[in-house]
């Protein structure tokens, strides 16, 4: 990597005991084998850890494959590398004063395509408070049938979830996915990004019949 490129994470931190959606479980991460009880299984002054962690998919930051709103959708192990890693990057600012509701997207068409557009709404610095799962910001469905047809490859948001949970209907789920355009909820420190000319990636866990799972969302910049 040249000298004068840097990494930016911009995923959160899993663990123990956090919540990260209201009503889902918190992840639970513990010992399988602590360092104390494997010293019986391992040569004089040898100790390892071996870890467990119990979750469900939607836990910190987590990217939705298609196969999460649809059945006959790709699932983790289906979508190709190209479609999660070393994307082209643009990050749109959302003044929080608009409203919730994100509605109109302050782009070109032909700025979009083949690219991952993340939202920076700060929404992040709320996480892990109660303040977290009331008003979020999120896209419309309006928003998202334009991000299709520009031709995303990616869609982010630094919030609850990229849908109004007002009601029952996840209208921005089903048009994003039902496009194959991955979705990656729960970003943070977006601020640090540039609007644009950063590499994103948002890879997780290759896993066959799952729709959702964490990430380690970063930026090259």
């Amino acid at each position: 990597m040249p000298s004068n490129r840097r990494l930016i994470d911009v995923s959160h931190t899993v663990e123990h005991g956090m919540v990260t959606y209201k009503g889902f479980p918190a992840p639970i991460v513990c010992d399988w084998l602590s360092r104390e009880a494997s010293r019986a299984k391992y040569g004089h002054g040898t100790e390892f850890q071996i870890g467990k962690i119990e979750m469900i998919a939607n836990t910190g930051t987590y990217l939705d494959s298609p196969f999460h709103r649809y059945a006959n959708g790709k699932d983790l192990a289906e979508l190709p590398l190209a479609s999660l890693a070393n994307l082209e990057c643009l990050v749109v600012r959302v003044d929080p004063a608009a409203g919730p509701a994100i509605d109109q997207v302050p782009l070109k068409a032909s700025q979009v395509a083949g690219r991952a557009v993340l939202f920076h709404t700060g929404w992040d610095r709320h996480w892990r408070t109660d303040a977290y799962f009331e008003g979020h910001p999120h896209l419309t469905e309006r928003a998202a049938q334009w991000l299709a047809d520009a031709g995303a490859a990616m869609v982010g948001i630094d919030s609850l979830n990229i849908d109004s949970v007002a009601t029952g209907q996840r209208p921005v789920h089903t048009v994003l996915l039902g496009r194959e355009i991955p979705i990656v909820e729960h970003l943070c420190g977006l601020s640090a990004l540039p609007d644009s000319g950063s590499r994103f990636f948002a890879v997780p866990v290759k896993v066959k019949g799952l729709g959702t799972f964490p990430v380690r969302a970063f930026a090259l910049v």
